[in-house]
């Protein structure tokens, strides 16, 4: 299952840079384990988006999980909002990641 994960900010940009490290540390973890696909800030830098792929058992508990394991939302800098998707054109190109 895929799903996408919508990051808002809730915090100055100032705060959100100075935890940027540490979050895209815990991506880079996510990515490593198969999880996260892609991801990247918005323009203009008010959140960013992430391309997840989670297991087809209990997908909402994995999605919690990724929210709940980032530093950003540790510190209450960012808010997700969680969407699990079923994508129907490209899934082939998808699944090869």
């Amino acid at each position: 299952m895929y799903a996408l994960a919508i990051i808002r900010y809730r915090r100055p940009l100032d705060e959100v840079v100075a935890n940027t490290d540490a979050h895209r540390a815990y991506l880079r973890s996510l990515q490593a384990a198969g999880t996260l696909l892609a991801s990247g800030p918005f323009e203009p830098r008010n959140g960013g988006a992430l391309l997840l792929r989670v297991s087809d058992d209990d997908p909402q508990a994995a999605l919690d999980r990724v929210r709940d394991g980032d530093p950003f939302t540790a510190l209450g800098i960012a808010q997700y909002e969680l969407l699990l998707w079923k994508p129907v054109i490209g899934v082939e190109a998808l699944d090869r990641l």
